[in-house]
C-alpha cells in the first residue's frame, strides 16, 4: 500500500508540475512534459521505475480502459444528420488500413521476428484495444503498448506544426483521433470543444473497425 500511495504522489506531482510548465510551452502535450517529470522525479528520490510502474499498474491500468470508453461520452452531443458519411467512411478505411500496413512493412523489411512485425500491426488503435487484439495475434504486450504510446506521442507532438494550417476543427480533431488516439484526442480537446469530440469520434470508429477485420485478416493470412 505503500508504495502504491508514494507511486500515485509522485504521479500527481509530475502532472501539476507539468501542467504549469505548459502554460510557457504550450505546443508541447502536457502528457510529454509529464512523462519527463516522472523521470526526473524519480532520479531525485531514488525509486526504480520498477517498483514504480509496480505501484501505478493496479490504479492506473485499470482507470485506462475507463478513460477511453468515458471519450465516448462528448460523441452524444455530436450531430450526425450533417455528416459526410461517404467521406468519412473512406477517410476511416483508408487511415485504419495504411497505418497497420505501412509500419507491419517497414518492420517486414527491416527483417524483424514474426511476433514483433504482428505488434506493429495495433499501431492504429488505442491502448486497451491494442492489447487485445495483441492478446489475439499473440505479439508481445509490452512492445505493443510502447509502440502505441509512442506513435501516440509522436502525433500529438508534431500535431501544432502539421496542422497549423487547418483551421477547420473538425478536420483537426478527426486527424489528431485518427493518428494519435486517445493523446491525440487529448491533444485536440485543446484545441476546442468541436475538434475534441471530433477527435474522440475517429479514435472510437477507427478502434471498433481495426479490432475486427484486423484479426481475421491476419488468422486468414496465417
Amino acid at each position: 500500500m505503500n508504495i502504491v500511495l508514494f507511486s500515485f504522489a509522485i504521479t500527481l506531482v509530475a502532472y501539476l508540475i507539468a501542467k504549469l510548465i505548459s502554460r510557457y510551452v504550450p505546443r508541447v502535450p502536457v502528457l510529454v512534459i509529464g512523462m519527463f517529470c516522472v523521470v526526473g522525479l524519480l532520479a531525485v528520490v531514488g525509486l526504480p521505475y520498477e517498483q514504480y510502474m509496480q505501484g501505478t499498474h493496479d490504479v492506473f491500468g485499470r482507470l485506462l480502459g475507463y478513460v477511453t470508453v468515458a471519450l465516448a461520452i462528448p460523441l452524444a452531443t455530436m450531430r450526425y444528420d450533417d455528416l459526410p458519411l461517404k467521406s468519412l467512411t473512406g477517410i476511416l478505411v483508408f487511415a485504419s488500413v495504411s497505418a497497420v500496413a505501412l509500419p507491419m512493412s517497414l518492420a517486414y523489411l527491416l527483417h524483424m521476428a514474426q511476433p514483433t512485425i504482428l505488434a506493429f500491426a495495433t499501431r492504429a488503435v488505442t491502448t486497451p484495444i491494442a492489447i487485445n487484439i495483441a492478446t489475439l495475434l499473440g505479439s508481445p504486450i509490452g512492445l505493443v503498448i510502447l509502440i502505441v504510446i509512442l506513435s501516440g506521442l509522436i502525433g500529438a507532438s508534431f500535431s501544432g506544426l502539421i496542422l497549423r494550417h487547418i483551421h477547420d476543427e473538425r478536420a483537426s480533431g478527426l486527424a489528431l483521433g485518427l493518428a494519435a488516439h486517445a493523446i491525440g484526442t487529448v491533444q485536440a480537446w485543446q484545441r476546442g470543444s468541436v475538434a475534441g469530440r471530433y477527435a474522440a469520434f475517429g479514435m472510437a470508429v477507427n478502434g471498433v473497425f481495426t479490432a475486427i477485420w484486423l484479426p481475421i485478416v491476419i488468422h486468414l493470412l496465417h
